[in-house]
């Protein structure tokens, strides 16, 4: 269901007769205005200057406190459908739609990190950053994919063929769960939003890379993907720098 414009005729709030009176006013007021000074105010403000019954805005919410918040399963992929099918129709072909599903998935990378960023320095007494790729690896596996999918990556595996090459595995990723490919379109890979997410968090951990998704079915878990991570070729020099 694509987002559509809707012009909606824009109606005025005065009817006929009030705008009449407004454009010539009557000598005798319709109504008395009474004024209180000393009643007490109805909105009064508590400690945060808030009025009372007001739900606190979401910027005001402690980091902390909500580290652990889920959200629901159902909202979640109601809204990334969207998102798909929104972006669906302004692209020209499979590779257009995967490259900006890519782009939006790299931007929601840089505010995942910088919010691990933040909780580890303010909880932490000795926050460590890593320096060392499988290292790096291994907190995209684990702390990225539960603080988004509340569960870790099923696999790290490194290519035999090509050394710049690493994959993160998922068996059953929920990003794909509710999602139904036409099959004229099989080859497309929605994970390319989670794709972006992984290539922001190396860009930011200073280990620039090309990531992409990838479609690797099996016949136990039907909806497995890949993530293929292309390393460049400074930070495989800096690895074996390191190892000296």
């Amino acid at each position: 269901m694509a987002y559509a414009a809707v012009n909606h005729p824009r109606v005025s709030v005065l009817s006929t007769s009030s705008q009449s009176s407004l454009d010539h006013p009557s000598p005798t007021p319709s109504s008395t205005r009474f004024s209180l000074s000393s009643a007490p105010s109805i909105n009064t403000l508590n400690s945060a200057n808030r009025p009372t019954g007001v739900r606190p805005n979401i910027y005001e919410r402690n980091l902390n406190k909500t580290r652990f918040a889920e959200v629901s399963l159902s909202s979640f992929a109601f809204l990334f459908s969207e998102l798909v099918q929104y972006t669906q129709k302004r692209v020209n072909g499979i590779n257009d739609l995967e490259r900006r599903l890519n782009t939006l998935g790299y931007r929601v990378g840089t505010r995942v990190l910088e919010l691990l960023f933040w909780r580890t320095e303010s909880t932490s007494k000795a926050p460590k950053r890593e320096i060392k790729l499988v290292p790096a690896l291994m907190v995209i596996h684990t702390q990225v994919w539960k603080a988004i999918f509340s569960k870790p990556a099923d696999a790290i595996e490194k290519s035999v063929e090509n050394a710049d090459e690493y994959m993160i595995i998922d068996n059953d990723p929920p990003i794909e769960r509710y999602i139904s490919v036409p099959r004229d379109m099989s080859q497309l890979s929605c994970s390319s939003f989670t794709a972006g997410i992984v290539e922001a968090v190396l860009d930011g951990l200073g280990f620039p890379a090309r990531v992409t998704a990838h479609n690797t079915p099996t016949a136990q878990y039907p909806s497995r993907i890949t993530i293929l991570i292309k390393l460049e070729k400074s930070v495989l020099e800096r690895e074996e720098l390191l190892k000296t």
